[in-house]
């Protein structure tokens, strides 16, 4: 399951937010609207993730054999464009 990164929204709208968290949900499952133990309103926020793979460069060799599309926006020749 997925860890998404929550935000409170403060009441007053000039003031920045109260504080951020994280919980982990089920992709099937809706958004927090409510803090799960304070009851304040948050929104989901987007948080900014790498995956890397570790050790050596083969991935970027293993990703240059494939050709890439005419298009430009989908790699490794699976682009239904």
């Amino acid at each position: 399951m997925p860890i998404y990164e929550y935000e409170i929204i403060p009441s007053d709208e000039k003031t920045q937010p109260a504080g951020r968290f994280e919980i982990r949900q089920s992709m099937a499952d809706a958004p927090l609207t409510r803090h799960p133990e304070t009851g304040e309103p948050v929104r989901r926020v987007y948080a900014a993730f790498s995956v890397g793979a570790g050790g050596s460069s083969n991935s970027s060799k293993a990703s240059a054999s494939y050709p890439s599309s005419s298009c430009g926006c989908c790699g490794g020749g699976s682009c239904p464009l």
